[in-house]
């Protein structure tokens, strides 16, 4: 499963408002190889489902990840930074044995 801390729903609300997205449009989150640590995380609106996605909703936000990306992703938390050292949207990975510094790449 994936969860959504209520700082990130907070922001994909209000992002999702702004951009208009329509009825329906979910959080795709990903994984593809690169970064400084091997894999890097992805993150988009979409409302289109794909064969093999796995579909979870959390405090009303629905996020769809695909078959391969959840193995890396079981059990993330899904947070948003709004701090001095940098705003953007969190992952925190129970799976990842080494993040680089900027937390958008990981290993297992």
């Amino acid at each position: 499963m994936i969860t959504v801390t209520e700082q990130a729903k907070e922001r994909v609300v209000l992002l999702m408002k702004e951009e208009k997205k329509p009825e329906g449009a979910f959080i795709r989150v990903g994984v593809e190889g690169g970064g400084c640590s091997g894999l890097s995380y992805k993150l988009e609106f979409d409302t289109l489902m794909k064969e093999g996605d796995q579909v979870f909703e959390d405090k009303g936000v629905k996020v769809v990840v695909d078959k391969k990306s959840f193995l890396y992703l079981i059990g993330t938390e899904l947070d948003y930074s709004g701090g001095l050292n940098g705003k953007g949207f969190v992952f925190v990975n129970p799976n990842a044995s080494r993040t680089c510094g900027c937390g958008e790449s990981f290993s297992v």
